[in-house]
């Protein structure tokens, strides 16, 4: 699904960006409510950033990339922890792209998440490589998902990848 969104464009800088687990939903511009084999997955854009709730039998876990004021964790490379009787598994990168490169790498990602039943990209007035994409999918009884928050201002390209769920057992 594809939204332009309505509002200004406020996450200004990769850089501002922080990360968080077990908020309270935020206010959102744009949500996009999925249930994938038993586990109820909602996908919110929240302007530039995004949050994802999960719920599966009784158990729930939020995800925050945002600008969140006062906020005191930075958006970090990686995360490994449990969360309850789930693993959970976070990382994040910054590309830095040249104009030419920035527009096309936008139009690939919003072409690919646009048309995708699992999907929600999120563009903003003013510049049509200014967005927040978002994509889920269940593999292995994990939930999974990718986000790309574009910057074109700055070149930039945030994107993450989560995956959560059962404990995976060692590979030999």
């Amino acid at each position: 699904m594809l939204t332009t969104l309505k509002t200004s464009y406020t996450d200004t800088r990769a850089a501002d960006l922080a990360w968080a687990l077990g908020r309270d939903p935020l206010p959102a511009l744009a949500v996009l409510d999925l249930e994938l084999a038993g586990a109820k997955l909602q996908l919110r854009l929240l302007g530039a950033s995004h949050q994802v709730l999960l719920e599966e039998e009784h158990r729930t876990c939020s995800e925050t990339v945002a600008c969140m004021p006062g906020s005191s964790t930075p958006l970090p490379l990686g995360v490994s922890k449990r969360v309850g009787e789930w693993e959970y598994e976070f990382a994040a990168r910054v590309e830095t792209l040249t104009h030419g490169s920035f527009a096309g790498r936008a139009q690939e990602l919003l072409a690919l998440v646009a048309d995708h039943p699992h999907g929600l990209a999120g563009t903003f007035p003013g510049s049509p490589h200014a967005f927040t994409a978002m994509l889920a999918q269940r593999h292995e009884g994990q939930v999974r998902w990718r986000t790309w928050h574009a910057y074109p201002q700055e070149g930039q390209l945030v994107v993450t990848r989560t995956r959560i769920g059962a404990r995976m057992p060692a590979a030999l």
